[in-house]
């Protein structure tokens, strides 16, 4: 099931996210964004448990997906596909622009985000600690 966040999901929300940066919740506060009316935070539960997340800024006719993750265990099993798509459709036919960060070295979610027509446009040398970045981006039409 895939449903809008709500303050109860915030533990495991961050636990999830810190397989992406070990200070997701220092960087990332989720209740602000619950609350702050232009962000959205998306959860996939099966069997009552929440296994991924995505999370974006969206003004006007365009978002920016800031983090998107899966647990480890349930992977390859559709749960980021959906979760893109499920957001890209919430946003309506006003959505635009869709842009995003990516580690360059990860070829799996680049693939990912090339089947929702996402383009790389930039890249943002040492944008991550340890890797750099793709900016990639997708126009509506």
């Amino acid at each position: 099931m895939i449903r809008e966040a709500n303050i109860y999901d915030i533990p495991r929300i961050n636990e999830l996210g810190s397989l992406l940066n070990d200070n997701f919740s220092k960087v990332n506060n989720i209740k602000e964004m619950l609350e702050d009316g232009y962000s959205k935070v998306i959860v996939y539960e099966k069997d009552d448990k929440i296994v991924g997340f995505i999370s974006a800024t969206c003004l006007y006719e365009t978002c920016d997906i800031l983090s998107l993750v899966v647990d480890p265990d349930y992977r390859k099993k559709m749960i980021a596909s959906n979760l893109i798509s499920y957001l890209i459709s919430d946003m309506g036919e006003n959505l635009k622009l869709v842009t995003l960060e990516v580690k360059s070295h990860n070829i799996p979610a680049i693939r990912l985000y090339e089947k929702f027509g996402f383009e790389i446009i930039h890249r943002r040398d040492k944008y991550y600690k340890d890797d750099d970045a793709y900016l990639m981006a997708r126009k509506s039409e």
